[in-house]
């Protein structure tokens, strides 16, 4: 090493060290690394993504709030006629059009099929319960989302292959009056030993999935339109819950589902924050689990959220004092060329003040486009 390289070593370290000796979070240290590193001439991925958001209601009210934040490319719903399980292209448009008025991209479409939502409570449970003659009329209606993206020019579709929703334990008091949900395994006990789907072994549970990816996945080819999947929150334990063992709940359960039909437009809505919530080290193996799905260009959409703690035993928390280093997160995807959008998911609430959300959602917007500016800058 000669003497110039030496001193920006010292240099990277100092910046490094002294973000963290004046109190700093962790990511302000790894901000301040890097930052000291491209000083230096380091080498820099390009920041590609974008600041999106998935919240409702696809208003022009507040499609004027994303906008007013910052936020550029939205992931978002449109109506529907009664009894019709899909919008139409004229509806897909619709919604496009009045997220242009705002300068705001539609970048993904909400189907109205497979939401993330307790079996128990969903009207349309077909294809997860493998019931026919509803699964064939759902995935038929499902197809026809795709078709209907593809006229109106929406180029990804979301969705969520979950019995059980979003599994939680309870609330936790955060700082100030914020609640976060948060969920432990060891205590959970579900209302029903069984939900209406009985049953569901591992095998059970790939075969549904892939019989719906065996009907989709052609489709989504023919007419470029990317379907991304969102993992199951949380995964549970090994003998399953309720009855249901949640396959899409473990990183290799997710390495399989890529497999399955493989293809350019078959992907992951890939919430970080799930994710953590099931990695038993999140804080460290996070960012090798990007660079897997990223590297092979299975990450289609990023719900960018942090949590404190890891599988079986976890809570959510503002972005910027959970366990995950945001920031170096953030230059991960950049290395693996992620060009999509990076969204704020689980906001806190306030009991007794509805438009608590709202205030969160500002404050996370107003996070991402920081982190995403200093890594522009440094």
């Amino acid at each position: 090493m000669d003497r110039r390289d030496f001193l920006a070593g010292i240099g990277a370290g100092a910046a490094a060290g002294s973000a963290v000796s004046a109190g700093l979070p962790a990511y302000a240290a790894t901000a301040a690394k890097h930052t000291a590193a491209g000083k230096n001439g380091g080498a820099r991925p390009k920041l590609l993504m974008k600041l999106g958001c998935q919240s409702s209601p696809s208003t022009d009210e507040h499609f004027a709030f994303l906008a007013r934040y910052g936020v550029t490319h939205i992931a978002a719903e449109g109506e529907r006629s009664q009894g019709r399980l899909y919008s139409t292209a004229d509806e897909v448009k619709a919604v496009r059009e009045m997220a242009e008025k705002h300068k705001l991209t539609l970048a993904i479409f909400h189907p109205l099929l497979l939401p993330s939502s307790h079996i128990d409570k969903e009207a349309h449970g077909g294809i997860m319960l493998a019931s026919s003659p509803e699964r064939e009329r759902e995935v038929e209606a499902f197809q026809n989302q795709i078709r209907a993206c593809a006229a109106a020019g929406v180029p990804c579709i979301k969705y969520n292959m979950s019995l059980l929703g979003v599994l939680r334990t309870g609330f936790e008091h955060g700082r100030g009056d914020a609640m976060f949900g948060h969920w432990d395994a060891a205590s959970a006990q579900p209302p029903t030993p069984l939900t209406r789907a009985g049953p569901v072994s591992e095998d059970a549970f790939w075969e549904r999935i892939t019989w719906f990816l065996d009907h989709v996945v052609p489709v989504a080819n023919e007419y470029k339109v990317r379907i991304a999947c969102h993992p199951q929150d949380p995964g549970t334990p090994p003998e399953g819950y309720q009855g249901i063992h949640r396959v899409l709940g473990t990183v290799d359960g997710l390495k399989r589902f890529i497999t399955i039909r493989e293809s350019a437009y078959h992907g992951l809505n890939f919430c970080q924050g799930t994710v953590s919530e099931n990695l038993p080290r999140p804080a460290e193996q996070i960012f090798d689990v990007i660079r897997y799905f990223g590297s092979r260009k299975k990450i289609f959409n990023v719900h960018f959220r942090n949590i404190v703690g890891g599988r079986g035993h976890f809570r959510e928390a503002f972005p910027d004092e959970g366990d995950i280093d945001m920031y170096k997160v953030l230059l991960t995807y950049a290395e693996v060329g992620y060009d999509g959008m990076l969204m704020p998911d689980h906001v806190p609430e306030v009991p007794g003040h509805p438009e608590a959300a709202l205030q969160s959602f500002a404050f996370a917007y107003g996070h991402i486009r920081g982190l995403m500016q200093a890594a522009q800058h440094a």
